[in-house]
């Protein structure tokens, strides 16, 4: 039966969530909301990253008899997700984008593509059962008299607003931050004032990919994963940056909230097989309504 407190506890777990919805969304907000590349493989590389990270802690458990943390193992492999996100842009630019006008159809393929064979590997390599990792805030929760909130997604809240403070200081405050976010708005500017627009996507692009390595263990930490855990996320991570107003790193954690908020919610009230649809509901609605996001600016 429904109740005041089901309703509070639905939506404390709703923001939590969402603040780990912002975390898997803030790289994809800077591929495709500042850089419009559409990196729909974005949900495979997380999967990917999450799978890296329980590699390393497999490896310090069978060596050392004890694991590493895994938001640990996450930070250990973002250097190697830079160099990765790298050598994506750079394929997918002498690919497509340098090619053509049609590159963003094109390049869909392109990452779909990419996706369907980092799925592939992984089930080549780890077989189609799920994995998971141990720490000690797993499996714990914090009880506020009925209310039990798991440390698992207090973790994912803090990180996730962390992550979120310093890309945003990055893109706002630095040099090469400000050049990302000019090369979404006047590439020939850029060209002028003697910086190569490709070269700052290129960075830009690691950068989305290097966050990746956390928000690839959070995601972990969250729940057990599995190869095709990819297909839950391409929906949710969309309609967060898209509703956020591309670009908006602040708006992405706005977003995301108001989207955890909204699932928890339905996830109360109409049960688990419900949940999963509010992304796309939601996804239509703001480009129904608001085309532009909830933090965009008309052009």
């Amino acid at each position: 039966m429904f109740s005041f407190d089901l309703l509070l506890d639905a939506v404390v777990l709703g923001v939590l969530l969402g603040c780990f919805y912002a975390a898997v969304s803030l790289g994809l907000s800077v591929s495709f909301g500042l850089l419009a590349v559409p990196h729909v493989a974005h949900p495979a590389f997380l999967v990917l990253a999450s799978y890296a990270v329980f590699v390393l802690y497999a490896v310090f458990v069978l060596n050392e008899n004890y694991g590493i943390d895994p938001l640990l193992a996450g930070l250990l492999i973002t250097p190697f997700l830079f160099l990765f996100g790298l050598a994506a842009y750079r394929l997918y630019y002498e690919t497509f984008e340098k090619r053509g006008s049609d590159a963003g159809v094109r390049g869909i393929a392109f990452f779909f593509g990419i996706a369907f064979i980092i799925e592939v590997l992984i089930i080549l390599q780890f077989g189609v059962d799920q994995r998971s990792v141990t720490a000690s805030y797993i499996g714990k929760a914090w009880r506020i008299g009925d209310m039990r909130i798991p440390y698992r997604l207090i973790v994912a809240f803090a990180v996730a607003a962390v992550l979120t403070i310093l890309l945003a200081l990055y893109l706002s405050k630095t040099f090469m931050g400000r050049a990302i976010r000019a090369v979404a708005q006047d590439q020939e500017a850029l060209r002028l004032m003697g910086a190569d627009p490709v070269r700052i996507k290129q960075w830009a692009f690691g950068i989305a990919t290097a966050v990746l390595g956390i928000a690839g263990a959070l995601l972990i930490i969250v729940a057990p994963v599995d190869p095709i855990l990819d297909r839950a996320y391409i929906g949710r991570t969309f309609c967060v940056v898209v509703m956020a107003g591309l670009g908006s790193m602040t708006g992405t954690l706005v977003a995301a909230i108001i989207l955890g908020v909204a699932e928890s919610i339905v996830l109360t009230l109409f049960g688990a097989s419900w949940a999963p649809a509010i992304s796309f509901a939601m996804l239509l609605g703001v480009l129904a309504i608001r085309p532009q996001g909830l933090f965009g600016r008309r052009s």
